[in-house]
């Protein structure tokens, strides 16, 4: 294998980048934003590797979930935290109807980056560049917002500053405390059977710290009462961006991407000679890859002796997407290749981007169901073959958004359009998910008898 440096990806083939028509001005930007102080620590991602090895092993489960794509546009302080507390809301869930620990991690504080399937887009027989994300252009439909823009970037590391900010205080200062369990619940949650289980689940979490509390375990002396670990991740797609923030660790001495806890590779740019499995090879943090219907599973084994070559436990993070009826045909032979070879992986569901269909009425959605019915064949698959299933990926928001029909408070076609927001692909509202969260907590539970 090649030497790795921050900068050899430049030498690979690369897809899904932008064209910047001012190539002194992108020099000028990345310069400034190497000097940029981090956005999280080496030590915080070591501290995500160690609790990921125990997701490897069964012994915990990784909640990763957040929004599709951030924008400027709805870049507000409330809109952070209710997609926390709902995060907070479906970990309670899962560990304590599930009875395992979860590892938290937000599609947050980064997430601005978007792989799209074509170039451009046509409207009106008008063809201009498409979206690729605010950290590289506007959205509005014009070929003004569509020109690539450098200083995009620093406004991205601004936005994505406060919000690490943001969450390290709801992390730690208070809101995570589960004598709040009952004040996660967000204004707009709707009273439905999914919302009641919620609430009886709380009822019987707050009786359970009543008896701890007689038995002098309070919140005030026990950390893990009060406080949680909380990280972020993105996809390390605009690698320009990525290279800007390699930072050398001063304690151990290796290479870190600083710009988030956790970096995944798309399923369009995971090419073993390409330059983002080049660059993501060489930083240090955990790694996710995604895996779709197209992935081979010898190409599934040369990317986990690329990407995590000493076979480290959490360091590797297999996403798989492959949709509805789908994962019973693609996803055992992936399994057994990884199982026959002895390679440490998580492995995590993403049921979201296999299941995107186009609405009668003309918007892009995902039809609930076929969510569940991914997410559960995934843990079928695992359970027929002997191995863990680790963890779910999905797009969501605490925002009370009409983005996926269907659910237990059902959204229909006909309400698309009432609360549709998502600049890119539609996310689960906060009923929607936690609905998901009930039955990953029921599999969770039927696994460990």
């Amino acid at each position: 294998m090649s030497i790795w440096s921050p900068t050899s990806w430049r030498e690979k083939p690369i897809l899904q980048q932008p064209t910047y028509p001012n190539q002194d001005e992108l020099k000028r930007v990345l310069k400034e934003l190497e000097n940029y102080p981090p956005l999280v620590f080496a030590g915080e991602a070591r501290r995500l590797k160690d609790q990921l090895a125990d997701v490897a092993n069964g012994d915990a489960f990784l909640l990763q979930g957040g929004d599709c794509a951030e924008s400027f546009s709805e870049f507000h302080a409330d809109n952070i935290r209710d997609t926390f507390k709902v995060l907070m809301q479906m970990a309670v869930v899962m560990t304590y109807a599930g009875g395992v620990p979860v590892v938290k991690v937000g599609r947050l504080g980064g997430q601005f980056a978007k792989p799209r399937s074509s170039n451009t887009e046509t409207f009106d027989g008008v063809t201009l560049d498409s979206y690729r994300g605010d950290i590289i252009n506007g959205v509005e439909f014009t070929k003004e917002a569509r020109v690539p823009d450098p200083e995009r970037m620093i406004k991205a590391y601004n936005q994505a500053s406060a919000t690490q900010n943001l969450l390290r205080a709801f992390a730690t200062g208070g809101l995570a405390d589960l004598h709040q369990v009952h004040q996660w619940n967000l204004d707009f949650a709707h009273k439905s059977e999914v919302s009641e289980k919620y609430e009886k689940l709380a009822e019987e979490i707050e009786n359970s710290l009543r008896f701890m509390k007689s038995c002098g375990i309070t919140s005030k002396t026990y950390r893990n009462l009060r406080e949680t670990d909380f990280y972020t991740s993105h996809e390390a797609l605009l690698l320009p961006y990525e290279e800007a923030f390699t930072r050398k660790d001063s304690i151990s001495g290796d290479w870190y991407d600083t710009s988030a806890h956790m970096l995944w590779i798309g399923d369009r740019t995971r090419q073993l000679d390409g330059a983002h499995v080049e660059y993501l090879r060489g930083v240090n943090n955990p790694i996710g890859v995604k895996a779709g219907p197209t992935m081979d599973p010898e190409d599934l084994i040369k990317l986990c002796n690329t990407l995590n070559p000493d076979n480290e436990a959490g360091r590797l993070n297999v996403i798989v997407r492959m949709g509805a009826n789908k994962v019973g045909e693609g996803m055992p032979k992936l399994i057994r290749a990884v199982e026959k070879e002895g390679m440490n992986v998580v492995w995590s569901c993403d049921p979201m981007h296999g299941n995107t269909i186009k609405s009668s009425n003309n918007y892009k959605t995902r039809p609930v169901d076929d969510i569940l019915t991914e997410m559960k064949q995934f843990f079928q698959v695992h359970k027929a073959e002997g191995t863990i299933g680790g963890g779910v990926h999905l797009e969501m928001t605490g925002k009370n958004v009409t983005e996926c029909i269907g659910g237990s408070f059902v959204v229909t076609e006909e309400d698309l359009s009432s609360r549709y927001h998502t600049h890119c692909d539609p996310r689960l509202n906060a009923d929607q998910s936690l609905e998901l969260a009930f039955l990953i907590a029921d599999t969770l539970k039927e696994s460990r008898k």
